[in-house]
């Protein structure tokens, strides 16, 4: 597998984010979920970019970002949202989220008052209470398993995230998304950024849904076994015109799953 790597770095609050622009056109910013980084979304970044300035990212406590004993929740990543946009100064840019970066670009359009021009969701963390009963038992014995030797916790990690994907995942692709969560400050990391993990920072907009202002467009996959494809439906129906194409044969990991199908719905979208 070719490394992947962020070539630029940006400083927030004393912490540094690694980051990266590909391709020429309206500006179109990407933010991962987890326990993933900017590398899942390097199949989208390569279709997008024919046509869009896509910006990408690592948030903080994930991928080639700052990985220190500090807060990595969602109570943070969206104020870094925010600063990052800032710096590449862009005014109302297209975004596209998945998972905890649904959540991220949420807190950051309701919460902060952050416009765009649309918005893309993609198996969203978005509707409360959520929280498997992995997250729970991480939350509560941190420490035990930050501690475990080096092989046990790899096989933890790869069988965590093979559950993600309904269809079997590449060697390569397992390989980079365990890379950064191995080694002495990958494998904490690993652990801080599930027991910070907190559905309040959903509860925060559960009640301020008809606060979205830009056109959205809600991709699911439909064999997603981390947030069944129900909430889906349950979260278009809470947001005022918002749309809803689901995709078979897929699950939450659907960004690696069917890239092109993506891309495509999302190109649609944003031109339409």
């Amino acid at each position: 597998m070719n490394e992947w790597t962020l070539p630029y770095t940006f400083e927030f609050q004393d912490r540094p984010v690694s980051w990266g622009v590909a391709g020429e056109g309206e500006p179109l910013v990407l933010v991962h979920g987890t326990p993933w980084s900017s590398f899942n979304f390097r199949h989208l970044i390569d279709e997008l970019s024919r046509g869009y300035r896509v910006y990408f990212f690592d948030l903080l406590g994930y991928g080639q970002s700052d990985k220190s004993d500090a807060d990595v929740s969602l109570g943070i990543q969206n104020q870094l949202l925010g600063a990052l946009i800032e710096h590449w100064q862009l005014v109302s840019p297209y975004i596209v989220g998945h998972d905890f970066g649904g959540a991220t670009v949420l807190r950051n359009h309701i919460l902060d008052k952050r416009h765009y021009n649309k918005l893309v969701l993609i198996d969203p963390v978005a509707l409360s209470p959520w929280g498997s009963p992995f997250f729970k038992h991480i939350e509560q014995h941190e420490a035990a398993f930050a501690g475990v030797p080096d092989y046990i916790h790899a096989a933890i990690v790869e069988a965590y995230i093979k559950t993600a994907a309904h269809q079997v995942l590449p060697a390569e692709t397992i390989e980079g998304i365990l890379a950064p969560w191995l080694g002495e400050q990958g494998k904490p990391a690993f652990y801080r950024q599930i027991a910070q993990a907190d559905s309040t920072f959903t509860d925060e907009f559960q009640a301020r849904f008809d606060e979205v202002c830009s056109p959205l467009l809600i991709l699911w996959g439909e064999q997603d076994q981390w947030i069944p494809c129900e909430q889906a439906y349950q979260l278009q129906s809470k947001i005022a015109g918002a749309k809803l194409v689901t995709v078979p044969d897929t699950g939450h990991l659907v960004i690696e799953e069917a890239p092109e199908r993506l891309a495509t719905e999302i190109r649609a979208f944003l031109q339409g």
